[in-house]
């Protein structure tokens, strides 16, 4: 890996490179996503049906595009015994987790004549998204689903593309452990279209989560505005801040853990220990010769991997925080006080013993995070992702009276008097009914 000391403008250089990689500069898929969508928008099943021929190669009628309960209990008949006993507790993990994050409606009548509150009400029909086309992806089905289920959603459609005509049996027994209404066997920028705007077949959802490939995410942003979406997600990344104390080994495995999963991932080291730096380099070749994936983490690491020397933590979590990553370990002497200096995240690991597939698979907190940057103002996919909230206001009638005249100058400033009328002719019609008594 290269090793660069972090100063001046090489960290300036070193930034713009790990942040180029979002999905906005991938202008040219914009075109041939937007035709996709405009025409399942406007055509339904027929367009829907075509793409799933075309792309996936799987030809079937519209009643063929859902799995049935037969191929259901068939995929879990499938599936490893062992493997379910591990989604099961995964599932009681992260819905534990998330059972924290439930907000409850409420209500404030501490002024006389006046109630203010907050109702807090969970979506009707959310489609999760769940890439499938060459890998199975579990972790993602049970992220993207309890926490809907915990929220209340009423209904969840999961989508995914099909391999040989099947989605993966292991992705299938995991949305029925989880809680999957219904399981739909398409994917790609039609899949997103289907779900935004639905189809004869295909049920119209209110929100949009899951990740997915760039016209996946391209679609995404596409629909946005008429459906609810999580986020736009980007490349995987992860940074790393380790001093002296940390084992290189865990360092490696831990950044490559990342860069494995596609050639634009990125897998930062921040250091204060040059010895370190170097280990770590060689532990990490040492470990691309014996895994399965090494042609895709060799083009992530030499695209967008490298090792950064800090002159000390401080400066190193102050980078950490403009990289802004969707993974953060903080492999320290005391990472709960560098911790303290984070302010830019997505998720965050402690000490050695907290790597990032504990998070991926079954710690509990969502492994759905920013990216790209977008840590410094988006969050991890969370219930409050599958509710609205709707403000409750309530006066009575001498309570706007007490405020009439306020409110009244408020709206004649801004030039709109129709407002103030409104306010006015509540009492003004009120002298009039007693003039005439």
């Amino acid at each position: 890996m290269k090793i660069v000391n972090l100063s001046g403008k090489t960290g300036d250089a070193v930034l713009s490179s790990l942040l180029n990689r979002d999905l906005s500069s991938y202008s040219s898929y914009r075109e041939p996503v937007e035709k996709i969508v405009q025409n399942v928008r406007e055509n339904g099943d027929r367009a829907l049906l075509s793409y799933t021929a075309e792309f996936d190669r799987f030809k079937c009628t519209s009643k063929g595009l859902e799995v049935t309960e037969k191929e259901i209990r068939s995929a879990i008949r499938e599936t490893d015994p062992a493997l379910l006993s591990v989604m099961k507790k995964a599932i009681e993990n992260i819905r534990a987790y998330h059972e924290k994050q439930k907000r409850n409606s409420w209500f404030d009548a501490e002024k006389e004549g006046i109630i203010l509150g907050q109702k807090v009400t969970p979506l009707e029909r959310v489609g999760v998204y769940v890439p499938g086309g060459k890998a199975a992806y579990p972790s993602t089905v049970l992220m993207n689903i309890v926490p809907a289920k915990v929220a209340g959603v009423k209904e969840i459609i999961m989508v995914s593309p099909v391999r040989d005509g099947k989605i993966n049996p292991v992705t299938v027994a995991a949305a029925h452990l989880a809680g999957a209404d219904r399981i739909f066997r398409i994917g790609g920028a039609q899949a997103v279209a289907a779900l935004a705007y639905g189809t004869k077949t295909i049920p119209k959802v209110d929100k949009i989560v899951g990740p997915g490939n760039v016209y996946v995410a391209m679609a995404k942003k596409c629909v946005y505005g008429y459906t609810g979406i999580d986020s736009i997600a980007g490349p995987s990344e992860i940074t790393i801040i380790a001093d002296h104390t940390a084992d290189p080994s865990f360092v490696a495995a831990d950044l490559l853990s990342q860069a494995e999963h596609d050639e634009m991932a990125s897998a930062v080291l921040i250091t204060t220990s040059r010895i370190l730096a170097g280990r770590v380099s060689k532990e990490v070749d040492l470990f691309l010769k014996k895994l399965s994936r090494k042609d895709i983490i060799k083009k992530s690491l030499d695209n967008n991997g490298m090792i950064l020397i800090a002159k000390d933590l401080p400066q190193a979590a102050d980078f950490a925080n403009r990289i802004a990553s969707e993974h953060l370990e903080l492999i320290t002497e005391n990472p709960f006080e560098l911790m303290s200096r984070i302010r830019n995240a997505g998720a965050i690991f402690l000490g050695p013993y907290s790597s990032e597939p504990l998070g991926d698979y079954f710690a509990g907190p969502d492994h759905v995070l920013p990216t790209s940057g977008t840590a410094r103002f988006f969050s991890p996919l969370s219930v409050d992702d599958f509710i609205k909230k709707s403000s409750v206001i309530y006066y009575s009638e001498d309570a706007l009276k007490r405020v009439s005249a306020d409110i009244r100058k408020f709206a004649k400033a801004e030039g709109l008097t129709a407002h103030a009328n409104s306010i006015a002719v509540r009492f003004n019609g009120k002298k009039k009914q007693r003039k005439e008594k």
